[in-house]
């Protein structure tokens, strides 16, 4: 059997409904958002320690441009280049000592700085490293291409750079090198005259070397756990990663190109089937691009328990509010509900008596006023139905008792039909005909609505009677479409108006009253009109006419009979002029028909 439960359960178990799926709901979007917030938070972190970085690389590298670009003007480095001989062996290493001398001046305190030589196609001055012939490397051949414009060469392997295998599978010192190179077109001014190099000196290539090591020292430490980060020239060659096995490699990815456009910003993407966010931004000394690859479940693996966490008691209180509210409101709503119900099962048993106590004024309490209100007002027509039943059972009776005056009247008119007949009158015969045929036409029990045939019969002896009654004072004529015989119409509809013209429009004539029943369909609606040529009546008695006042009762009630039966679709309308006569004119729709 189905378990019945109580309407304050069903009740609790909707607002729990009601609140627990909301509160899932803006829990999750809650906790979705603060995510979201705290992801972007830690983008923008992220981006902001990639700017920075750049920034103090561009500023430590921004010193080595301004000292490179000094030693243009540098007078020692003019007279000395200017003057030196390639083929004297002695005079070459005098002027090595002199040129390291000046390049310490200006790069030896400068921190990360590993060398710093000028390259010539006959010797190498400055720090010596094995480099056999830099001349003939990359690195030279890009700065010549140069002219006098400081190159940044990424990180390269120091062994393949300059042809030295002897040292491929070494652990020194110097295996990773970026480096900074630039001719040198020495020029100083000499009173108002500036001295430039003679045609025929070689200009030495400025090169000044640095550990990788440096570059990545400005990201480790400092990125979220787990971020991974590149520093990549325009040709997407690696000078500087978190993997060693990246360095000086090209880092041949698609998704670079678009950063590479890009030049600066964050977005994320989806890496290797794991969501990342990437932040990069290009050096302005440089032009290499930083980026930094940061997984989205590292910046809120710390964050994420404790949002989660505070969702959750957010949740938890909120639910455990909703409910002691829902509890309650289901008591303010059950006790009055709980009470209507009682009420209600003792009026259904007949206890009209039944009162429920009202202690509030709002929806609930109004009801329970109603039902109060309701109780009486049954109990009311109760009593009133069983007095009317007593009523009709009177009236019944007292119908029956009436039914036999109509016979008594049959009766007796056809006994004085028949004294007529045998004393040979025959006007008097027929009017009596005529009477009996009216009273069986209004004594009928039922008053419904009757076809045109039985009205314009029951017209025709009236007519007779009062012609016979008036010594032929009037005439009566008929002009009615066909089609309206198939259409009822309420009985007596006629009568009242005609015998309005006959007792009051003809009254002051002796002869010539002419009654005229007309009637049309004009689509949907049937038009009769009643015109008579009597002494008509005045604006004043037509109103009352019409409101069924004065004389005329008979046409105030014909006139509520019609608008009762066919309401605002039909209407009755008297146009009457004083010495010319009256026309009653009835519209009523068409109707079913007969």
């Amino acid at each position: 059997m189905k378990r019945a439960y109580s309407f304050r359960f069903k009740l609790l178990i909707s607002y729990v409904l009601l609140t627990s799926i909301p509160l899932l709901t803006l829990g999750t979007l809650f906790y979705q958002a603060s995510l979201r917030v705290v992801t972007d938070q830690a983008q923008d972190n992220v981006y902001e320690i990639v700017r920075k970085n750049n920034q103090l690389m561009d500023t430590k590298l921004g010193i080595l441009d301004q000292n490179s670009m000094a030693l243009f003007t540098d007078k020692d480095l003019f007279d000395l280049f200017n003057e030196l001989e390639p083929s004297d062996g002695p005079g070459l290493l005098a002027a090595d000592r002199q040129v390291s001398d000046i390049l310490r001046n200006y790069f030896s305190q400068i921190d990360d700085v590993y060398a710093y030589q000028l390259w010539t196609s006959y010797f190498t001055f400055g720090q010596q490293l094995p480099q056999g012939g830099p001349t003939r490397s990359d690195i030279y051949r890009t700065a010549k291409q140069a002219g006098g414009r400081l190159v940044w060469y990424p990180t390269y392997d120091f062994s393949k750079m300059f042809s030295q295998p002897d040292y491929a599978d070494d652990n020194i010192d110097f295996r990773y090198l970026f480096s900074a190179t630039r001719v040198l077109d020495f020029s100083y001014l000499s009173g108002s005259l500036l001295r430039r190099l003679d045609e025929g000196v070689e200009r030495p290539v400025l090169a000044i070397s640095l550990k990788y090591q440096a570059l990545n020292g400005l990201f480790s430490g400092s990125l979220p756990e787990g971020s991974r980060y590149l520093v990549l020239d325009e040709q997407d060659r690696v000078a500087a990663a978190d993997d060693p096995a990246l360095i000086a490699r090209e880092y041949d990815e698609a998704w670079i190109d678009e950063l590479q456009r890009s030049g600066s910003g964050r977005t994320r993407m989806t890496l290797g089937g794991e969501r990342v966010i990437v932040c990069f931004d290009r050096s302005r000394i440089t032009g290499w691009l930083s980026v930094v690859i940061t997984p989205e479940d590292s910046l809120i693996r710390d964050l994420a328990p404790v949002i989660g966490a505070s969702t959750l008691l957010l949740a938890v209180v909120l639910a455990a509010a909703a409910l002691a509210l829902a509890y309650f409101i289901s008591g303010k709503i059950n006790k009055p509900v709980e009470r209507l119900t009682a009420a209600m099962r003792s009026a259904g048993e007949g206890d009209f008596e039944a009162r429920v106590s009202v202690d509030s004024r709002d929806e609930l309490g109004q009801l329970l006023k109603h039902f109060n209100r309701m109780n009486d007002r049954i109990g009311y027509l109760v009593t009133e139905v069983y007095e009317t039943k007593l009523k009709e059972q009177e009236a019944e009776i007292q119908a029956l008792n009436r039914q036999m005056n109509p016979h008594f009247l049959y009766n007796t008119l056809n006994v004085m039909n028949w004294m007529a007949l045998e004393n040979d009158q025959r006007e008097l015969s027929r009017m009596l005909v005529c009477l009996s045929n009216m009273l069986h036409y209004t004594s009928r029990r039922e008053w419904g609505a009757v076809s045109l045939d039985e009205e314009i019969e029951w017209m025709n002896s009236y007519f007779y009677i009062m012609q016979a009654r008036f010594e032929n004072k009037f005439t009566v004529e008929y002009d009615l479409d066909p089609r309206l015989y198939e259409y009822d119409l309420p009985r007596l509809t006629f009568q009242p108006f005609v015998e309005n013209a006959i007792l009051h429009g003809f009254e002051n004539m002796e002869s010539g009253g002419k009654i005229r029943i007309a009637g049309k369909i004009d689509k949907d609606r049937r038009i009769y009109a009643i015109t008579d040529n009597g002494r008509g009546m005045d604006k004043a008695t037509v109103e009352n006419v019409l409101n069924g006042e004065g004389v005329s009762v008979g046409i105030g009630n014909t006139i509520a009979r019609i608008k009762m039966q066919y309401g605002d679709l039909a209407s009755v309308e008297i146009s009457s002029s004083q010495g010319v006569g009256t026309m009653i004119t009835i519209v009523l729709p068409r109707e079913i028909q007969s």
